[in-house]
């Protein structure tokens, strides 16, 4: 549905949005491990400015992202379409759709989707915006926080700009 000009729109087709493109900083090992993960958001829509909602999809062997977790933001995530594996500190659980899983600020407990299935993986994922806020990535030589002016920028672990 169309909006007035300079008003959010009363309601919009989820898949129609425009995907989020991966920050142009990011290096190319990490773009090359999101690569076939797809974002849309939804809330930005509507001018949401508590909490986010996204779209995500996985093409097969796809991630959402690299395995983290927050230090002050909560994660909802909720499966569509097809089977992602969730991995988290616990390990390895296969989802389908209906199922969902939660992970509270603070927790500690890293985690991602991954789709080991033959079709895409299709989720909504819904997240505080609390700041400032850290994110470990025990994984990977990566963290990231927001500065003192409230912007959240990628670092290698021992603190080097990317």
């Amino acid at each position: 549905m169309p909006a007035t000009p300079g008003m959010k729109p009363v309601a919009v087709v989820a898949a129609a949005q425009e995907a989020r493109k991966l920050s142009a900083g990011l290096p190319e090992d990490i773009r090359r491990a999101l690569a076939g993960r797809t974002r849309q958001p939804l809330g930005d829509v509507f001018g949401l400015r508590s909490f986010g909602v996204n779209l995500g999809r996985l093409a097969p062997g796809a991630r959402s992202s690299l395995r983290h977790a927050h230090s002050a933001q909560d994660e909802f995530v909720y499966v569509l379409e097809g089977t992602p594996t969730l991995v988290t500190d616990a390990g390895e659980t296969l989802l389908a759709p209906g199922m969902c899983a939660g992970f509270a600020a603070g927790s500690g407990d890293a985690h991602h989707l991954i789709n080991r299935g033959s079709i895409d993986a299709v989720y909504l994922e819904v997240g505080d915006r609390n700041e400032p806020d850290t994110c470990t990535y025990p994984d990977d030589d990566l963290q990231g926080a927001h500065d003192a002016d409230g912007t959240f920028r990628y670092r290698r672990k021992d603190g080097t700009p990317l």
